[in-house]
């Protein structure tokens, strides 16, 4: 992946590669190339080889892109971690991959530090920015190391298809992140998929909106940087403020968006788009939710002209299936739209109860091909068992989503197969629950949680109401009771301001689960 960015310096030596959305830091290929370089040197210094891990503990900016490329130009894989996390979930995670060396904003260090002690481990070797922006912060580290010790100029590595790129650490079903193992062939293949499906050029502007330790990252840093584009990068306040960030998103005339949903809906909300002139824009990428009909269809509504792409799939997979959103919504559609055919570069089944399913009818999604992961990082238990083998021994990796394919041939969305409960007999998908919720034209946002013991299920609703809306438990059970089953009525609403997050703009079903159990 790192010789793409050496062709666009080459091809494009002056264009901005990466640009702060503060306006106050960017840098040009070339001089991205050079910094990216110079990182390379000192890896490999420090004794980095092809296949060894580097973290990356800094606040999101162009110089967290630039150490992405000088890990990589070292032959090692770029583990990222996220910047507001607890020093203890970071220290665990680099601790876990057993880094060679990190790059970390001095502030996280001592912390960071003490962390791991407490795990047994030490501070590898590291190369401390004084803050970030611009590059500029990575610059001036390497040149006082360099001033200490030089690193004599080698060549970049020219990694195998096979060799791990970034590890990409999400929640664990045991309470501990797992590590995703991403390969070059991994990384590229999606990348490849992403220049015939959307063809980019070197005159867009693409958003940095996600985190890097967010899969939706690796489109919003690798995408552009092999066509030679430009990277706009998001602060973490600047994009949870809609306001501000929809001025940004003008001003800087982004023309690639990409996000989860939940930031789409904010924006339509809140960050009065209707002031704005939006004709610079022209793809409207969503992934990481199920995204409301009727959120969509008021934001297409605000900025209706950019064609417009629902993107699925777990990191595992990255992007597996995707789908063209229409030109014009039916206004009478209730319903999320599908999520679409599956990805040129990979292959699909649909599984139920260790079978795979006759065309049409409803199972679990299971993905094979370039794109799919390697592996959970030193858990070949788990790494076992996210896959479904088939009785030719091809090996298919489990999404654990369900669905079921439309008339279209379109996969539709049911719902998580770790969402689904028994009650009274019945099965209960907690999606369809919230699809429900929904369809409530004062609810904002909704989400569903259900706790078991041995009374049997209990399903608890989460509700943020629109502006001015009465919240209502009475009238929001009879809501439900009249476009659900009553044995899908939740037993208990409770409702919120908002509804909490995680760092990767997702619904935060952990909390809302503890809070049920508070409750």
């Amino acid at each position: 992946m790192q010789d793409r960015l050496t062709r666009s310096a080459e091809r494009y030596p002056a264009r901005v590669a990466v640009e702060e959305g503060s306006g106050d830091g960017r840098m040009t290929y070339a001089e991205l190339d050079a910094l990216t370089d110079r990182l390379r040197d000192r890896l490999a210094h420090w004794g980095v080889r092809r296949g060894d891990r580097v973290g990356i503990y800094a606040t999101k900016s162009a110089d967290g892109v630039a150490a992405m490329y000088g890990i990589l130009k070292a032959g090692a894989a770029y583990v990222p971690v996220d910047p507001h996390a607890p020093a203890t979930r970071n220290a665990f995670i680099l601790h876990d991959c057993q880094v060679k060396a990190v790059i970390v904003e001095r502030k996280f260090v001592e912390e960071f530090a003490k962390e791991l002690d407490k795990l047994g481990g030490a501070l590898p070797s590291a190369v401390v920015i004084d803050g970030t922006g611009g590059g500029a912060a990575l610059a001036a580290a390497l040149a006082k190391l360099d001033a200490e010790e030089p690193a004599p100029a080698c060549p970049t590595v020219a990694s195998q298809p096979d060799d791990l790129a970034y590890i990409l650490y999400t929640s664990g079903s045991t309470g501990r992140p797992k590590g995703v193992m991403l390969s070059h062939e991994n990384g590229s293949s999606f990348v490849d998929w992403c220049s015939e499906t959307f063809q980019p050029t070197h005159e867009d502007r693409f958003s940095s909106h996600a985190p890097f330790h967010f899969d939706l990252s690796i489109l919003d840093v690798h995408l552009p940087i092999k066509h030679g584009a430009t990277l706009v990068i998001v602060s973490h306040e600047t994009g949870r403020e809609p306001v501000g960030l929809a001025r940004l998103m003008n001003e800087r005339r982004l023309t690639i968006w990409y996000s989860a949903p939940s930031i789409l809906m904010l924006l339509a909300q809140q960050g009065n788009l209707h002031e704005y002139d939006w004709s610079a824009l022209r793809i409207v990428l969503f992934a990481g939710e199920v995204f409301p009909v009727k959120h969509l269809r008021a934001f297409k509504s605000l900025i209706p002209h950019p064609a417009y792409y629902n993107l699925y799939g777990p990191t595992e997979t990255n992007v597996c299936t995707f789908y063209r959103v229409p030109d014009q919504l039916d206004p009478e559609r209730t319903e999320p739209y599908p999520i679409g055919k599956t990805c040129s570069h990979l292959r699909s089944i649909v599984v139920m109860d260790g079978q795979v399913v006759p065309d049409g009818e409803e199972g679990e999604l299971c993905i094979a091909g370039a794109g799919v992961m390697k592996g959970y990082w030193n858990q070949p238990q788990q790494t076992e068992a996210a896959f479904f083998v088939d009785e030719r021994g091809g090996r298919w990796y489990r999404t654990g989503d369900i669905v079921v394919p439309d008339a279209r041939g379109d996969f539709l969305f049911r719902g998580r197969r770790d969402r689904m409960v028994k009650r009274r007999g019945y099965r209960v998908e907690l999606g369809e629950i919230e699809a429900c919720l929904y369809r409530h034209p004062e609810v904002r946002e909704a989400a569903v949680v259900a706790l078991s013991d041995e009374e049997g299920v209990t399903i608890h609703a989460f509700v943020a109401m629109a502006e001015g809306a009465k919240a209502s438990l009475i009238a929001m059970k009879r809501f439900c009771s009249e476009q659900i089953p009553l044995y899908m009525v939740p037993d208990r609403f409770r409702f919120l301001e908002r509804l909490p997050k995680t760092s990767t703009d997702k619904v935060d079903y952990q909390n809302l689960k503890a809070a049920a159990v508070e409750a």
